[in-house]
């Protein structure tokens, strides 16, 4: 990164954070402190109001801002790409402001790069699911909680959860919302819960009657979602055997109780994961067919061994 490329990172740095330390941008920019300190004089002499608190760092005097910024094609793409993902799957009112960006940041690019920008568009394409683009349920759920978590307000709600082959229970929760968190194409909600005394998370899908209460709450301080990573309390090893014909389909699966894969053994692909109840991965196992063998534990033999013949009494 040339000195020019480097001053305006540093603007950007400071502009994003309330206070940064000489060390953390030598870091940032891999450079020394002592060229940190030549470049916030440089920004200093350029009349930016860089201010210096020694012991603390730098810091931006309030109300400054860059005029706007140009964008190469590839960064114009990337915007707009992300402009495409939030109208696809935030709720509705996200997708109004994601499109009024995109014809904004289309009307300022210059003819070349919009052109360009178009070109490389043209190549990529972000495809859902019909499940996921008619999750009217799922988006709506998304408005209440993001109002709430802006509110700091505790949510009331049913919830359902599956077990396998066991009915549906439902029970009725009361949770301080934390944070959403998109996994696998799936919507959670961290939430400390009220029923389990504890941070627990929960499908959006499998969320009905979901409202604000007017009950508020305090955010723990040193919770932050994005280091947070849940206990795994998956403590049950199962091993499966795959047939090399669908080896491939089952390492693309993606599948989350999926732990490791043991490469190139001579019976086919064997599968480790990791899982709490059997229930759990019962029908993706049954799913496969003759094509995937359980190894281990015993019970889980058992437990599909049962199921075949069920299915065998029925046809």
């Amino acid at each position: 990164m040339n000195r020019t490329d480097r001053l305006l990172a540093i603007v950007l740095e400071l502009q994003g954070r309330k206070i940064v330390r000489a060390e953390e941008l030598a870091a940032r920019f891999e450079t020394s402190v002592r060229t940190i300190y030549r470049d916030m004089q440089a920004l200093s002499e350029a009349n930016v109001p860089i201010v210096g608190a020694p012991g603390q760092g730098y810091s931006l005097m309030e109300g400054y801002f860059l005029p706007p910024l140009s964008f190469s094609a590839s960064e114009a793409v990337t915007l707009l790409l992300g402009a495409e993902f939030v109208q696809k799957k935030l709720e509705p009112n996200y997708g109004i402001h994601a499109e009024s960006s995109k014809a904004k940041l289309e009307a300022v690019l210059p003819e070349q790069v919009r052109h360009e920008a178009e070109q490389v568009r043209a190549t990529m394409r972000l495809l859902t699911s019909r499940k996921e683009d008619g999750s009217k349920h799922e988006r709506e759920n998304m408005e209440v909680l993001r109002r709430a978590m802006l509110d700091r307000r505790k949510i009331r709600f049913h919830y359902a959860k599956t077990t396998g082959p066991v009915p549906q229970r439902d029970s009725t929760r009361v949770a301080a919302p934390y944070g959403l968190v998109h996994v696998q194409g799936v919507w959670m909600l961290v939430a400390a819960c009220e029923l389990r005394r504890e941070i627990r998370h929960f499908r959006l899908s499998r969320m009905s009657g979901l409202e604000e209460t007017t009950d508020s709450y305090e955010f723990p301080p040193d919770f932050n979602l994005e280091a947070y990573r849940p206990q795994d309390d998956r403590d049950m090893e199962v091993i499966l055997l795959a047939d090399h014909g669908i080896a491939d389909r089952v390492r693309e699966s993606h599948f989350y109780y999926i732990d490791t894969f043991e490469e190139d053994h001579p019976e086919g692909l064997r599968v480790k994961l990791r899982i709490r109840r059997m229930e759990e991965i019962l029908s993706w196992v049954l799913g496969w067919g003759a094509g995937v063998i359980v190894l281990e534990p015993e019970a889980l033999r058992s437990r599909v061994l049962e199921e075949a013949e069920k299915l065998l009494k029925r046809y």
